[in-house]
């Protein structure tokens, strides 16, 4: 079941699974910017990330001496979650149940809350522990835009432009997508990162001390794309690796993947969210269009 949103300048579409935003439309241009789907690349558009990001060695962590199974970025982004449909927001919530205590042994309830101002699209998370202990997760965004998004303009055409001098550190990862390391990253000039399909052969760019917003864009035009993440310590991009893909991942994260052949122990991941019990976590990012 999908849910609209709009105001006199954008409208979104998101689906009841996973709470994932299908459509970010902006009425003056008539331009659609997120990533419809495609199996021959990627079939998601903006999957949300919860309680772990990315992948777990061998699909497995451990909590209090147990073994518990979990797949890549958890199971929010596979569950069909309660729609609201609110003034000027839509409200997608999902309650801990058999399911999910299966893999994740703790009570919550998770919110995922979608609002328009102008030409920007709020997403604010919210997890509340239910639990009687401390609970531990990672949660995150992995919306994809359409690359290119303006006539006659090509892929590499477009760069990332970060609101930092600073040069971000690079989460070094090891080929089937474990972190190992870190190293400085150098691709970045003048605080622009230039799109090349060859950048993703390696897979996922994971970056941090990157700032807090960047801008997709070209200097062929004025349109762009702004994502500000004023809370997340790592951000993500990428595209599915070696082919020439027309879209890319711009991905606000909390915490990174396992570590390379270690099964993580939940509660001394030092990257993870921790919780007490009784309350509530609130994380907000933003996506903003300017049409001209």
């Amino acid at each position: 079941m999908s849910f609209e949103l709009e105001n006199e300048k954008i409208r979104i579409t998101v689906d009841a699974k996973g709470g994932e935003l299908k459509s970010l439309y902006e009425k003056v241009s008539g331009q659609e910017y997120i990533w419809q789907g495609d199996e021959q690349y990627w079939e998601d558009s903006s999957p949300n990330l919860f309680p772990y990001i990315a992948r777990l060695t061998k699909n497995t962590y451990l909590y209090q001496g147990k073994q518990y199974h979990m797949s890549i970025h958890g199971f929010v982004k596979d569950m069909v979650l309660t729609g609201e449909k609110l003034l000027n927001e839509l409200v997608f919530e999902l309650k801990s149940n058999e399911d999910t205590l299966k893999c994740y042994p703790f009570q919550f309830i998770y919110r995922i809350r979608y609002t328009l101002e102008e030409t920007a699209l709020i997403i604010t998370y919210e997890v509340e522990n239910l639990d009687q202990e401390r609970m531990y997760f990672g949660i995150g965004g992995h919306p994809g835009f359409n690359v290119p998004f303006i006539k006659n303009t090509a892929f590499e055409d477009y760069y990332i432009e970060f609101d930092s001098d600073e040069s971000p550190v690079r989460i070094k990862m090891s080929p089937d997508c474990f972190v190992v390391g870190e190293e400085a990253f150098d691709k970045i000039n003048h605080r622009k990162l230039e799109l090349s399909h060859q950048l993703f052969d390696d897979d996922a760019i994971i970056l941090r001390e990157m700032g807090k917003k960047v801008v997709l864009k070209t200097a062929k035009s004025h349109q762009n794309i702004t994502m500000a993440f004023p809370d997340m310590d790592y951000l993500g991009i990428w595209h599915a690796p070696c082919t020439k893909a027309p879209y890319i991942c711009i991905e606000p994260w909390s915490s990174l993947p396992s570590r390379k052949d270690i099964i993580e122990d939940l509660a001394k991941q030092e990257d993870l969210i921790g919780l007490n019990a009784g309350e509530v976590y609130q994380n907000r990012w933003s996506i903003s269009v300017c049409p001209n």
